[in-house]
């Protein structure tokens, strides 16, 4: 016999009070609501990446110590990991890009070209340099920009 409940577990979630993550640099701290906004950029990440399946695709990021510009993937397809800490976007001739750690996408952004195409920017930020969220992994901001090719 099912034991019958006010809330789903689910709906559980929805309403309970998320943990604020402390942010410091220097002497000044800040909570943010970083699963939050963590688990609305991966819902937006997964809506928007089945539109480029099959599909030329360019990828550029910056980053202070290194950085890609223009990456072509041809005949996109996109494998995620089963626990969703990731994906991997495949292209022809074994061409791969792997985003590991998404618990570090900040947010996903829309922007225009002039000519009027739209591309995607996926923002990762592990607090800054000097005090680091995550203290095994590097602080900082990274930029991941996907477009299509044509």
């Amino acid at each position: 016999m099912e034991q019958l409940s006010l809330l789903d577990s689910e709906e559980k979630q929805d309403y309970e009070i998320e943990k604020k993550t402390t942010v410091k640099l220097g002497k000044r701290s800040a909570q943010i609501p970083l699963q939050k906004r963590n688990k609305e950029a991966i819902k937006k990440l997964k809506e928007i990446l089945p539109q480029f399946e099959g599909k030329d695709i360019l990828i550029s990021q910056d980053r202070d110590y290194w950085w890609l510009q223009d990456l072509r993937l041809k005949r996109l397809q996109v494998q995620w990991f089963h626990d969703n800490s990731g994906f991997v976007l495949w292209g022809t001739r074994g061409a791969q890009v792997r985003v590991l750690w998404l618990k570090f996408l900040y947010q996903v952004r829309e922007q225009y070209h002039t000519s009027g195409k739209s591309y995607y920017l996926l923002d990762f930020w592990n607090g800054f340099r000097s005090e680091p969220i995550d203290k095994y992994f590097r602080g900082g901001y990274q930029c991941l920009e996907i477009r299509t090719a044509r």
